[in-house]
């Protein structure tokens, strides 16, 4: 994160740094007759950083006209910081923010797959309270019946993840306060009334579940009959050809990069990929890319530049309001920019010095005969004798 976070402010540091150079030259300056080593030193690194630019990439700074559209929004588990993640109000949030797809977890028991990021119950329900013996428990071992009978959105009022809790309407926290573990057909049918992409996990049983070898099959068949097949990002990758051989409008999608060969063959329309893998080497092939987790705005531009064409954040209601990036340059505005600075901070840096030397009459190089030893002040050895001679 640092060294992308540097392809966005790396030329904003380089100026302040450039600047702070300029003001401690002046300190710098005024005693440098004291500092024949420092002074090198000084200006060796003064040099070096006039330089960094050569070295320095981003990808916002593009020739104009080059920067494509804003990449569409994915809701990570609906709007987690306007409702409790992973149920309706929060993929309806998601829906009102202008998200164009939702981000979800799928795992099974009973034939009924249903919506849940962790392998336990406990972070997202009040299953310690309706099943105390039962909280380790895997969220699959647990009956479509019984996962009806938890509370899915107190947690999210007494925890508040994301510090918003108190931001939300009456109205809203009485809503969150009664939500519940929804079914991935009730998820479907949000995105299917609202026209929204769907992406999921879908996690496979552990070993003696009843549904381990069937779930894809049957997660399959809730799909087909909800929701458009073409509006569905199809992430697992278990038996995938089979899975595409009986329903050729999913988006097929890889969360691993590869080959263009090996994803053309996996009939691979789109990779899922954490941001600190984006690239632009899929482009060429209409292979787009969506990017996660991305709430930060300065990231989002950062994607924004690079050409990704979607990021899955957990931010949709700050990152759609972003009309523009945050940083944007053409290589030749960059250009002036940096020379500008280096001839400015260049010019000010000597005219500093050049006002040390003439307001002490030393001599400018610090290779001179006339130093601190043996210059106007060398009777002042020490500051014992400046009282000695000061008491007479």
């Amino acid at each position: 994160t640092l060294l992308l976070s540097l392809q966005v402010t790396a030329p904003f540091l380089h100026l302040g740094a450039v600047s702070i150079m300029a003001v401690l030259s002046w300190p710098i300056a005024l005693h440098f007759f004291r500092m024949n080593k420092k002074l090198g030193l000084f200006l060796s690194a003064l040099f070096s950083l006039y330089l960094v630019p050569l070295g320095m990439y981003s990808p916002c700074i593009k020739k104009a006209g080059t920067l494509g559209p804003a990449p569409t929004l994915i809701g990570h588990r609906g709007a987690p910081m306007l409702a409790p993640e992973n149920t309706i109000m929060s993929f309806e949030k998601a829906v009102e923010a202008r998200g164009r797809g939702l981000e979800t977890d799928v795992t099974i028991y009973d034939g009924v797959p249903f919506l849940m990021h962790d392998s336990t119950l406990r972070r997202t329900t009040n299953v310690e309270d309706v099943f105390p013996n039962r909280t380790h428990l895997d969220a699959s071992m647990f009956t479509w019946t019984e996962l009806q009978q938890l509370n899915a959105g107190g947690w999210f009022l007494s925890r508040d993840p994301f510090g918003t809790a108190s931001s939300l309407s009456d109205e809203d926290r009485l809503q969150a306060q009664n939500q519940s573990v929804p079914s991935l057909a009730q998820f479907l049918e949000v995105a299917a009334k609202s026209s929204r992409l769907v992406l999921f996990d879908l996690r496979r049983p552990p070993y003696g579940h009843p549904y381990r070898q069937s779930y894809i099959n049957t997660t399959l068949e809730v799909v087909q009959a909800h929701i458009n097949s073409s509006q569905v990002l199809w992430l697992p990758s278990e038996d995938r050809k089979l899975v595409h051989a009986v329903d050729p409008e999913l988006q097929q999608t890889s969360g691993e990069k590869a080959s263009i060969q090996e994803l053309t063959d996996e009939h691979i329309v789109r990779l899922n990929l954490h941001y600190s893998s984006m690239s632009q080497k899929y482009l060429s092939v209409n292979i787009s890319t969506n990017l996660y987790v991305i709430s930060q705005p300065w990231l989002y531009t950062l994607a924004w530049c690079a050409g990704a064409q979607s990021v899955t954040t957990n931010s949709i209601h700050i990152l759609s309001r972003m009309s523009k990036p945050l940083f944007l340059m053409t290589p030749e505005e960059y250009g002036l920019m940096w020379i500008l600075t280096d001839v400015v901070s260049a010019v000010l840096i000597f005219a500093i010095f050049v006002f040390h030397w003439r307001e002490r009459g030393l001599p400018f190089w610090s290779g001179s005969r006339q130093t601190h030893e043996n210059g106007p002040y060398s009777k002042f050895r020490t500051m014992s004798d400046v009282w000695s001679i000061s008491s007479v």
